[in-house]
């Protein structure tokens, strides 16, 4: 198994200081790179656990902490505020850019091969950051609603999507789907019958081994094929 090293970071966005977890693989680089963006329970021992996995997949991963700057639930309010009212253009996007220019000017990562992953609001936000910001390369969002408007993902990079079979974002995964189609963006995009949402986490009561086991295995070659 491919050695890693971990740490706690900060890094600026704006005026403000966000704090990160950052994974990466031990040898010489440079190495394709990863943000890892959390749903609503933050930047937990979860997430922390996706980073390193990317790591071991050699990867270099920023797992962010988009609650780390005021009150979780102020941020919670702001973030889908944000995305409800203008998808495309807000502090939370903000905050990701800011990310991508800290792990894009990492000694170790190689600036040209850049991706996202998110899950849930993470999920949504990384879809909507996607259709403005042309240094990522690939998306993976996990049952994550769409930005408004929908046809914004036409200036989308390739995505790879996971979506539960019983769940309020299972019609948005169909959506987004039928939209890349239409724009000819590369995309695999896929729904598991009776999982729900946030299949993936295997802290969480819903977890689903056969999905989450899927999906990654989906999104580690969907990957590989155009940053890895």
């Amino acid at each position: 198994m491919q050695k890693i090293a971990r740490q706690d970071v900060s890094f600026r966005s704006g005026k403000e200081w966000l704090a990160g977890y950052l994974t990466r693989p031990v040898g010489a680089g440079p190495f394709p790179a990863v943000v890892i963006v959390h749903e609503v329970y933050g930047l937990n021992d979860n997430v922390k656990e996706i980073a390193r996995r990317f790591a071991q997949e050699g990867y270099v991963a920023l797992a962010v902490d988009l609650f780390s700057k005021r009150n979780r639930a102020v941020c919670i309010f702001r973030l889908f505020a944000g995305m409800f009212l203008n998808s495309l253009e807000h502090g939370g996007i903000h905050d990701l850019r800011s990310a991508l220019n800290t792990l894009s000017a990492h000694p170790d990562v190689d600036a040209n091969r850049l991706g996202a992953i998110g899950f849930c609001m993470g999920g949504g936000l990384v879809i909507a950051w996607s259709c403005t910001d042309d240094r990522l390369n690939v998306i993976a969002p996990y049952y994550a609603t769409n930005p408004r408007p929908l046809e914004a993902v036409k200036r989308a990079c390739p995505v790879v999507g996971s979506y539960p079979g019983k769940d309020f974002t299972t019609s948005d995964g169909r959506k987004l789907d039928a939209a890349l189609d239409g724009y000819g963006i590369s995309h695999d995009i896929k729904v598991y019958p009776g999982t729900m949402h946030s299949f993936f986490n295997d802290h969480g009561p819903t977890f689903n081994a056969a999905a989450s086991d899927d999906s990654w295995q989906r999104t580690l070659a969907f990957f590989r094929e155009r940053i890895g």
